[in-house]
């Protein structure tokens, strides 16, 4: 399985389009929808995203039992509900619609955050302050 690795940072248009990076395509392009999957998180102000093929799955794993959300996540109801399919343009691109730009800040530019085989995306600013913070705390625990 292609993971989404690394973090870009990338500019809105005018139009609302956003490019999506290059590695990040190459992953999704060989999956069934050329496009990605976008929803709320449920644990703060990020968007979630994925491939389709990664949102089917969890689909399976939840309909087998698989998959045991956290107590109190009615995840049907909302991450599946909530669910965004935004497919590319000709030239990479996707128009992320204004309620979920509006749910990160409605920044003018966005952060894709790599997480294996899902990836974020943040607002730039709060990107860059949340992995400076959980860097500091990792280095304060490890080991020298």
């Amino acid at each position: 399985m292609a993971l989404f690795l690394s973090s870009f940072t990338n500019k809105i248009d005018k139009k609302g389009r956003v490019s999506i990076p290059a590695p990040f395509r190459t992953v999704l392009s060989a999956q069934s929808f050329q496009g990605i999957v976008l929803f709320r998180s449920l644990s703060r102000p990020v968007l979630e995203g994925c491939g389709l093929d990664r949102l089917n799955r969890l689909s399976e794993q939840l309909e087998n039992g698989e998959f045991i959300p956290n107590a109190g996540h009615d995840y049907n109801a909302m991450m599946f509900a909530e669910a965004r399919m935004l497919s590319f343009d000709a030239e990479g691109r996707i128009s992320i619609p204004e309620d979920l730009l509006a749910y990160i800040g409605a920044p003018e530019q966005i952060t894709f955050v790599g997480r294996g085989p899902t990836f974020e995306i943040w607002a730039p600013a709060e990107f860059d302050q949340d992995h400076e913070q959980k860097r500091q705390s990792l280095m304060q625990r490890s080991p020298v």
